[in-house]
């Protein structure tokens, strides 16, 4: 028997393994993509027939994917880590200065998490309902798409992670902030605003990685605790969906860091102009529905 536990939006009270792996694989595959996973998971829901997966579906098997990212990055963020308590004001045998690049990076992911999470708090509601409007998501695709090609096409992208300041932690996490509405994805928000600060392609990347790993998994978990008194999913499924998301989603980070050291952004952007006109006409004929 599935474990059932209680959630306010998404499936009512029974998801297939089947569908839990599809919903996986579409998430790991677009997590660290330009394009939006929550805008896929919706749509997908909605094509074959499964209705939205929800919020809390969508937070709690994205914490696959950032463990993905975790073992991937293991040894840099164990580094971080390390030198940025090294650096705090206490008598360590191996101090590390606070100009560190690896402390800096510490201090761009503690800052540039508060956006999103304050931001996140205030407009729960509002987010997990009115901004999941198919047509707002089609909109904010193709808008999105137009600031990443603009970024990517005229900025200069000669900074690397030896350059991360304090003011970049910032407005990398404004950047992420903006992924709380469907559509604008959480690395295409980052990376954009990499790339507008001046950053490489991989370095905008890299960024975007580390710096969603506590929003995604604080996301993730309150997620699944809050959902202990409300409604009913099944666990089970949810956690084939996480571990799937998990294999998927670290293969294409290898893939996607090795892309864009060498190519531009502008497949995304083409990608995402063709799924927002894709969204509008599905709605039109009546194949996807606006909630």
């Amino acid at each position: 028997m599935l474990l059932s536990l209680s959630v306010k939006h998404g499936y009512a009270e029974s998801m297939s393994i089947f569908e839990a792996v599809v919903l996986g694989i579409v998430q790991g595959l677009t997590e660290f993509l330009p394009i939006s996973s929550s805008a896929h998971l919706r749509i997908i829901g909605d094509l074959f027939g499964w209705g939205d997966p929800g919020a809390a579906f969508t937070a709690i098997i994205q914490i696959g994917t950032e463990l993905a990212v975790i073992t991937y990055f293991a040894k840099d963020i164990g580094r971080i880590i390390s030198k940025w308590f090294r650096a705090l004001p206490f008598k360590w045998k191996n101090p590390v200065e606070q100009s560190d690049p690896d402390v800096r990076m510490g201090w761009t992911v503690i800052i540039g998490t508060l956006p999103i999470a304050i931001l996140g708090l205030l407009f729960d509601y509002f987010i997990e309902t009115k901004l999941r409007n198919l047509y707002i998501v089609a909109t904010v695709l193709a808008v999105f798409a137009i600031f990443l090609y603009l970024a990517d096409r005229y900025s200069k992208r000669v900074k690397t992670l030896e350059n991360i300041t304090i003011r970049d932690g910032l407005l990398y996490g404004l950047g992420q902030a903006m992924a709380l509405i469907p559509g604008v994805s959480r690395s295409g928000g980052t990376i954009t605003v990499g790339l507008l600060l001046g950053y490489t392609r991989e370095a905008a990347a890299r960024v975007s990685f580390l710096l969603a790993i506590p929003a995604v998994l604080a996301s993730g978990v309150y997620e699944l605790y809050r959902s202990l008194g409300q409604g009913t999913f099944d666990l089970v499924p949810t956690i084939v969906g996480a571990v799937v998301a998990f294999v998927v989603g670290y293969a294409v980070i290898v893939w996607f860091l090795k892309l864009v050291s060498t190519k531009s952004y502008t497949p995304f952007v083409i990608y995402r102009i063709c799924l927002s006109g894709l969204i509008f006409v599905l709605l039109a004929v009546g194949l996807l529905s606006v909630f």
